[in-house]
């Protein structure tokens, strides 16, 4: 699984995020647990079990609840099924750096021929042609050790033919050991650039999550949204409905001479705006369709599929505990910052392995080799236990002279791992920043709501009270249509504010890094990265 060998170079923590308020009851989602089973998919996203997920049917609207639009973008979303090949394609990172270690099998096949004519002029003598025909196969096996060392072995057969002289062949069999001593002599150096490749795979990881946490907030957001633009039409609806009506008493009232002919154009004016209000209401519901349809992307639907929502936006009774509980989990819990505590750890790795470029190259060679001679190839090999053989051993020694090069990168990646380290302490305070705005905006929505309600009782009183003056002859039709415009906007201040407050905290469970678990969605990268 990608991410798994970077889990082993890194220490990490489960955090419970269930302190704060009731996370199976957080806005009112069925969540993990409950005795459901789960079933695991690619890259362990695992939704529950007994979801089926809604089908369209032609010519019938679909029909999906907030879980399913959420449930269905995370199947088939296909941004997400972008990004989620991320970690796979950096985890091939690791098998190129695994390789280096890898054995490597070698050959060799040759053939040479050679013909010197010599001629002596002083000697008056004929021309004398020399030929040379040689033939070597050779084969053998290589690897790179983390140690440092260096192995191979070798096997080697030779045949030449020189004029003059009988043809002769030679086997050797060899072995060679190469030990770095000073530079690559040391396996956490040996083996840092394959541990950043696990890093930066798990770090992939981490990322995918933040991802996928980003996708499901603004599924919901788009959910409420769509929503709140039906509410918001049939609200206009109603009120053209209301405009219209009052346009007709008017003009009745008019025709029986209770009321001036003015009073008609102010009834036909509110009756436009309603018009109006409405027009821009269905094309936003429509915007709202396409973008939500976009998200969800169900299998089977097309830009035209209708969409009827299952879930109001209802303001639940739910405790959710005090901001600073937030904070910690968004410290522990948010797929950003443990992705740049993740680049900490590849920094410390880089200094690592350039601090090991600093030393000089102090390597120690050995070679050993048994050769037989023999005038045809079987024999030659079977010569090998006589007395020839080779031996070779040393010592080689490199140093740059000024250094500056490995001065310079070791220099940088102990400024890199610096800056990771301040990026994370920036990160920090952002997140706290960013769940205590979320916590007030919940806070914000949650008083709004109770707030409008009073508001819209309090211009349902007021419009009564216009409309029997009006009808008494005590005002006139525009102060009534300008106590019908103020309901309508009472009213759709109130389900604004009932659709915000859902997406307030869908937002602090998001910026708390607990939105997916809260969700019942397992994934990778739910623990806190240790430093």
């Amino acid at each position: 699984m990608p991410g798994d060998a970077g889990l082993e170079q890194v220490e990490t923590r489960a955090v419970d995020p269930g302190s704060p308020g009731d996370p199976a009851r957080a806005d009112g989602l069925e969540l993990e647990g409950e005795g459901r089973e789960r079933h695991a998919a690619e890259l362990d996203l695992e939704l529950p079990m007994d979801w089926t997920g809604p089908e369209p049917v032609d010519d019938l609207p679909l029909e999906v609840a907030v879980e399913d639009a959420v449930f269905l973008a995370l199947q088939h979303n296909r941004s997400l099924a972008t990004e989620q090949l991320q970690p796979a394609i950096q985890g091939t990172f690791e098998a190129v750096e695994r390789a280096e270690f890898d054995p490597v099998i070698f050959g060799e096949l040759s053939i040479g021929r050679d013909r010197v004519v010599q001629q002596f002029q002083e000697l008056d003598a004929a021309a004398q042609e020399r030929r040379t025909e040689t033939e070597r196969i050779q084969g053998g096996l290589r690897q790179q050790l983390p140690t440092g060392t260096s192995l191979e072995m070798s096997v080697r057969s030779d045949r030449s033919d020189r004029s003059g002289v009988d043809e002769q062949y030679a086997a050797r069999a060899g072995v060679t050991l190469t030990q770095a001593l000073l530079r690559g002599g040391r396996i956490d150096s040996n083996l840092a650039s394959l541990r950043q490749a696990e890093i930066d795979t798990l770090a992939s990881v981490y990322e995918l999550r933040g991802f996928a946490e980003a996708l499901v907030a603004e599924v919901e957001a788009a959910y409420w949204d769509y929503v709140l633009a039906g509410e918001r039409v049939r609200i206009f609806s109603e009120a053209l409905d209301v405009a219209e009506q009052q346009l007709d008493e008017t003009r009745r009232r008019i025709q029986v001479g209770d009321r001036p002919e003015t009073d008609e154009a102010a009834a036909q004016a509110e009756v436009a705006l309603r018009r109006q209000g409405l027009i821009d209401a269905r094309n936003r519901r429509e915007s709202n369709r396409l973008g939500l349809l976009r998200l969800m992307n169900p299998p089977g639907a097309s830009w035209e599929t209708a969409i009827d929502t299952l879930d109001e936006p209802e303001v639940l009774d739910l405790p959710l505990g005090e901001v600073g509980e937030h904070v910690l989990l968004g410290r522990s819990l948010r797929p950003d910052i443990n992705e740049a505590r993740l680049r900490i750890r590849r920094g410390e790795l880089e200094v690592v392995r350039t601090r090991d470029g600093m030393l000089p190259r102090l390597d120690f060679f050995v070679t050993l080799g048994k050769t037989g001679y023999a005038d045809s190839f079987g024999s030659s090999w079977r010569d090998l236990d006589g007395p020839g053989y080779d031996f070779q051993a040393g010592i080689q020694a490199e140093m740059p002279l000024f250094r500056r090069a490995e001065q310079a990168r070791s220099d940088r990646a102990g400024f890199n791992r610096d800056q990771a380290v301040q990026a994370v302490a920036n990160m920090r305070q952002m997140v706290d920043l960013d769940v205590r705005n979320a916590w007030l905006e919940v806070e914000r929505t949650r008083e709004q709501v109770d707030a409008v309600a009073v508001t819209r009782r309090l211009q349902e009183e007021v419009l009564r009270a216009e409309q029997a003056r009006f009808e008494v002859g005590q005002t006139t039709a525009i102060v009534v249509a300008q106590a019908q415009r103020d309901l309508l906007e009472s009213r759709l201040e109130e389900i604004d504010a009932a659709a915000s407050w859902r997406q307030a905290v869908t937002e602090l469970h998001r910026q708390s890094g607990t939105l997916l678990l809260r969700r019942g969605i397992a994934m990778p990268g739910d623990e806190e990265v240790v430093l």
